[in-house]
């Protein structure tokens, strides 16, 4: 039996998911369900499951935090569901810390197919990631630092100076250092350039 656990940040999908895998195959439990980080630390650590299935791109964190922190938990593998089909998304997930990578684009099947092979201890990779991840060229913002990478997230999801000062708690002029860095690097003029970026390379949701 493969205990397999839930993170999902729309409550509709976390619902379809766990019908979907409980009734997908006997080999399959699902003992938990989250729809926030908070709630997928906790989750994590009480129910130990053998296969956390994960959405990186809940509200509440930004970006690939939320593998980080799953990671420190010393848990089982990780498959994220992500609606990206770019091979550099799921290449960044892997080196975040993910097994497993999932386009929900893809049929049901994959997903199963993923949770046995991450149980098995093996990765999950789309077609043309193991070449990115070979050659180094799955990140295609690698040049930022971790805060400019944190930076470009927000502004790419709507969020104002004031508001990412706010979170991250620095100041607004740092804020607007960091975006300069971000633009430079990356060759970017202004935010709306920064967030076609961002969604295109499967940095932020649309």
């Amino acid at each position: 039996m493969i205990r397999v656990a839930i993170a999902e940040g729309q409550q509709l999908v976390r619902w379809a998911l766990k019908e979907a895998l409980a009734k997908a195959s006997s080999e399959i439990e699902v003992v938990g369900d989250a729809g926030t980080v908070e709630e997928t630390i906790a989750m994590v650590r009480d129910a130990r499951p053998d296969v956390l299935v994960v959405d990186p791109t809940m509200h509440d964190h930004a970006g690939f935090d939320l593998l980080a922190q799953i990671r420190q938990l010393e848990t089982g593998p990780v498959v994220v569901l992500t609606p990206h089909t770019e091979p550099s998304y799921a290449a960044r997930a892997i080196a975040a810390g993910a097994h497993g990578c999932v386009s929900t684009t893809e049929p049901p099947d994959r997903l199963l197919e993923a949770i046995r092979a991450v149980n098995r201890g093996e990765q999950f990779l789309p077609q043309g990631v193991a070449e990115l991840i070979a050659t180094g060229t799955g990140h295609p913002a690698s040049s930022l630092t971790a805060r400019e990478l944190q930076v470009m997230e927000m502004l790419a999801r709507g969020m104002t100076n004031r508001e990412i000062a706010l979170d991250l708690d620095i100041s607004i002029k740092t804020v607007d250092t960091h975006r300069g860095h971000v633009l430079k690097k990356l060759g970017l003029r202004n935010n709306s350039e920064l967030t076609r970026f961002a969604v295109k390379h499967g940095y932020v949701a649309v």
